[in-house]
Protein backbone atom coordinates (compact mmCIF):
# COMPACT_ATOMS: atom_id res chain seq x y z
CA UNK A 1 0.00 0.00 0.00
CA UNK A 2 1.28 3.45 -0.91
CA UNK A 3 2.44 5.59 2.01
CA UNK A 4 0.40 8.77 2.08
CA UNK A 5 1.84 12.10 3.25
CA UNK A 6 -0.28 13.76 5.97
CA UNK A 7 -0.66 17.45 5.08
CA UNK A 8 -2.34 20.37 6.84
CA UNK A 9 -3.20 23.60 5.01
CA UNK A 10 -3.28 27.08 6.50
CA UNK A 11 -4.55 30.02 4.43
CA UNK A 12 -5.35 33.68 4.93
CA UNK A 13 -8.81 33.30 3.38
CA UNK A 14 -11.37 30.54 2.89
CA UNK A 15 -11.19 30.62 -0.93
CA UNK A 16 -7.44 29.95 -0.89
CA UNK A 17 -7.90 27.32 1.82
CA UNK A 18 -10.57 25.36 -0.02
CA UNK A 19 -8.82 25.73 -3.38
CA UNK A 20 -5.50 24.42 -2.07
CA UNK A 21 -7.17 21.54 -0.23
CA UNK A 22 -9.06 20.65 -3.39
CA UNK A 23 -5.86 20.61 -5.44
CA UNK A 24 -4.01 18.39 -3.00
CA UNK A 25 -6.89 16.09 -2.09
CA UNK A 26 -7.26 15.03 -5.71
CA UNK A 27 -3.62 14.01 -5.86
CA UNK A 28 -2.60 10.44 -4.93
CA UNK A 29 -0.23 9.95 -2.03
CA UNK A 30 -1.47 12.91 0.02
CA UNK A 31 -3.89 12.93 2.95
CA UNK A 32 -5.40 16.25 4.09
CA UNK A 33 -5.69 16.71 7.85
CA UNK A 34 -7.98 19.05 9.76
CA UNK A 35 -6.54 21.92 11.82
CA UNK A 36 -7.15 19.89 14.96
CA UNK A 37 -4.90 17.14 13.59
CA UNK A 38 -2.03 19.50 12.68
CA UNK A 39 0.41 17.84 15.10
CA UNK A 40 0.30 14.69 12.97
CA UNK A 41 1.19 16.51 9.73
CA UNK A 42 4.48 15.84 7.97
CA UNK A 43 4.01 18.89 5.75
CA UNK A 44 2.20 22.17 6.41
CA UNK A 45 1.19 24.26 3.40
CA UNK A 46 0.86 27.96 4.22
CA UNK A 47 -0.98 30.05 1.64
CA UNK A 48 -0.55 33.83 1.90
CA UNK A 49 -0.71 36.92 -0.29
CA UNK A 50 2.80 37.96 0.74
CA UNK A 51 5.40 36.95 3.31
CA UNK A 52 4.89 39.66 5.93
CA UNK A 53 5.02 39.61 9.72
CA UNK A 54 1.70 37.80 9.99
CA UNK A 55 2.78 35.14 7.51
CA UNK A 56 6.06 34.59 9.37
CA UNK A 57 4.12 33.99 12.59
CA UNK A 58 1.93 31.40 10.84
CA UNK A 59 5.02 29.68 9.40
CA UNK A 60 6.65 29.48 12.83
CA UNK A 61 3.47 28.16 14.44
CA UNK A 62 3.01 25.57 11.68
CA UNK A 63 6.62 24.42 11.98
CA UNK A 64 6.32 24.02 15.74
CA UNK A 65 3.15 21.93 15.51
CA UNK A 66 4.56 18.46 15.21
CA UNK A 67 7.75 19.79 13.57
CA UNK A 68 6.13 19.71 10.13
CA UNK A 69 8.08 20.77 7.05
CA UNK A 70 6.56 24.02 5.79
CA UNK A 71 5.76 24.86 2.16
CA UNK A 72 4.82 28.47 1.41
CA UNK A 73 2.46 29.38 -1.43
CA UNK A 74 2.56 33.15 -1.89
CA UNK A 75 0.98 35.62 -4.28
CA UNK A 76 4.10 37.78 -4.11
CA UNK A 77 7.48 36.18 -3.59
CA UNK A 78 10.94 37.74 -3.74
CA UNK A 79 14.39 36.88 -2.38
CA UNK A 80 13.93 38.90 0.82
CA UNK A 81 10.61 37.14 1.52
CA UNK A 82 12.19 33.72 0.96
CA UNK A 83 15.04 34.61 3.33
CA UNK A 84 12.57 35.69 6.05
CA UNK A 85 10.49 32.56 5.60
CA UNK A 86 13.56 30.28 5.71
CA UNK A 87 14.56 31.87 9.02
CA UNK A 88 11.04 31.12 10.28
CA UNK A 89 11.36 27.45 9.30
CA UNK A 90 10.01 27.13 5.74
CA UNK A 91 11.71 24.78 3.26
CA UNK A 92 9.59 25.02 0.11
CA UNK A 93 8.31 27.97 -1.91
CA UNK A 94 5.98 28.34 -4.85
CA UNK A 95 4.20 31.32 -6.36
CA UNK A 96 0.42 31.10 -6.32
CA UNK A 97 0.34 31.75 -10.08
CA UNK A 98 2.52 28.65 -10.59
CA UNK A 99 0.77 26.41 -8.05
CA UNK A 100 -0.83 23.91 -10.42
CA UNK A 101 -1.93 20.66 -8.75
CA UNK A 102 1.06 18.63 -10.01
CA UNK A 103 3.54 21.39 -9.14
CA UNK A 104 2.16 21.85 -5.65
CA UNK A 105 2.03 18.10 -5.01
CA UNK A 106 5.65 17.72 -6.17
CA UNK A 107 6.70 20.51 -3.79
CA UNK A 108 4.91 18.74 -0.92
CA UNK A 109 6.59 15.43 -1.76
CA UNK A 110 10.03 17.06 -1.83
CA UNK A 111 9.37 18.71 1.54
CA UNK A 112 8.30 15.39 3.06
CA UNK A 113 11.52 13.83 1.74
CA UNK A 114 13.58 16.51 3.47
CA UNK A 115 14.34 18.50 0.32
CA UNK A 116 13.63 22.14 -0.46
CA UNK A 117 12.07 24.00 -3.37
CA UNK A 118 12.87 27.57 -4.44
CA UNK A 119 11.80 29.26 -7.71
CA UNK A 120 14.85 29.20 -10.03
CA UNK A 121 14.83 32.97 -10.53
CA UNK A 122 15.15 33.52 -6.77
CA UNK A 123 17.77 30.89 -5.95
CA UNK A 124 20.77 32.97 -7.02
CA UNK A 125 19.54 36.00 -5.09
CA UNK A 126 18.91 33.88 -2.00
CA UNK A 127 22.46 32.51 -2.15
CA UNK A 128 23.76 36.07 -2.52
CA UNK A 129 21.93 37.04 0.68
CA UNK A 130 23.33 34.02 2.51
CA UNK A 131 26.83 34.97 1.40
CA UNK A 132 26.28 38.58 2.45
CA UNK A 133 25.09 37.46 5.89
CA UNK A 134 28.24 35.35 6.26
CA UNK A 135 30.57 38.17 5.19
CA UNK A 136 28.91 41.10 6.95
CA UNK A 137 27.34 39.58 10.06
CA UNK A 138 28.94 36.28 11.01
CA UNK A 139 32.54 36.58 9.78
CA UNK A 140 33.31 39.83 11.68
CA UNK A 141 32.26 37.99 14.86
CA UNK A 142 34.36 34.92 14.05
CA UNK A 143 31.24 32.85 13.35
CA UNK A 144 29.97 30.77 10.45
CA UNK A 145 26.84 28.85 9.41
CA UNK A 146 28.57 25.65 10.48
CA UNK A 147 28.28 26.53 14.21
CA UNK A 148 32.09 26.52 14.34
CA UNK A 149 34.38 29.54 14.42
CA UNK A 150 37.37 29.88 12.11
CA UNK A 151 39.69 29.12 15.04
CA UNK A 152 37.76 25.99 15.97
CA UNK A 153 37.91 24.73 12.40
CA UNK A 154 41.68 25.34 12.28
CA UNK A 155 42.21 23.36 15.49
CA UNK A 156 40.05 20.45 14.32
CA UNK A 157 41.74 20.37 10.91
CA UNK A 158 45.18 20.02 12.51
CA UNK A 159 43.94 17.32 14.88
CA UNK A 160 42.49 15.46 11.89
CA UNK A 161 45.97 15.62 10.30
CA UNK A 162 47.39 13.76 13.30
CA UNK A 163 48.85 16.62 15.34
CA UNK A 164 48.71 16.48 19.13
CA UNK A 165 47.70 19.38 21.37
CA UNK A 166 51.22 20.77 21.69
CA UNK A 167 51.79 20.63 17.92
CA UNK A 168 48.47 22.36 17.24
CA UNK A 169 49.36 25.10 19.71
CA UNK A 170 52.77 25.59 18.08
CA UNK A 171 51.31 25.66 14.55
CA UNK A 172 48.63 28.22 15.39
CA UNK A 173 50.77 30.19 17.87
CA UNK A 174 48.35 29.47 20.72
CA UNK A 175 49.00 28.19 24.21
CA UNK A 176 48.13 24.57 24.90
CA UNK A 177 45.53 25.81 27.37
CA UNK A 178 43.85 27.81 24.58
CA UNK A 179 43.71 24.74 22.33
CA UNK A 180 42.22 22.66 25.16
CA UNK A 181 39.65 25.38 25.86
CA UNK A 182 38.69 25.52 22.17
CA UNK A 183 38.12 21.77 22.14
CA UNK A 184 36.16 21.90 25.38
CA UNK A 185 33.91 24.64 23.98
CA UNK A 186 33.24 22.70 20.78
CA UNK A 187 32.44 19.41 22.51
CA UNK A 188 30.18 21.09 25.08
CA UNK A 189 28.31 23.32 22.60
CA UNK A 190 27.67 20.55 20.07
CA UNK A 191 27.07 17.80 22.69
CA UNK A 192 30.04 15.75 21.47
CA UNK A 193 31.78 13.15 23.63
CA UNK A 194 35.44 14.03 23.10
CA UNK A 195 37.96 15.47 20.65
CA UNK A 196 37.80 12.39 18.44
CA UNK A 197 34.04 12.78 18.19
CA UNK A 198 34.54 16.48 17.40
CA UNK A 199 36.94 15.69 14.55
CA UNK A 200 34.55 13.06 13.19
CA UNK A 201 31.68 15.57 13.32
CA UNK A 202 33.68 18.17 11.40
CA UNK A 203 34.66 15.59 8.77
CA UNK A 204 31.07 14.37 8.29
CA UNK A 205 29.85 17.94 7.93
CA UNK A 206 32.49 18.68 5.30
CA UNK A 207 34.05 21.43 7.43
CA UNK A 208 37.60 20.10 7.26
Amino acid sequence: METRIPVVVFASDSVSLLGTIGQLRAYPGITILEDTEAEAAEVAVVVVDRVDGGAVRVIRAAQRQGSARVVVVAGELDAAAVFDAVEAGACGFIRRSEARPETLAACVRRAAAGDGTVPPDLLGRLLDQVGMAQRQVLAPRGLSFSNLTKREIEVLRLLADGHNTAEVAHELVYSERTVKNVLADVTRRLSLRNRTHAVAYALRQGLI
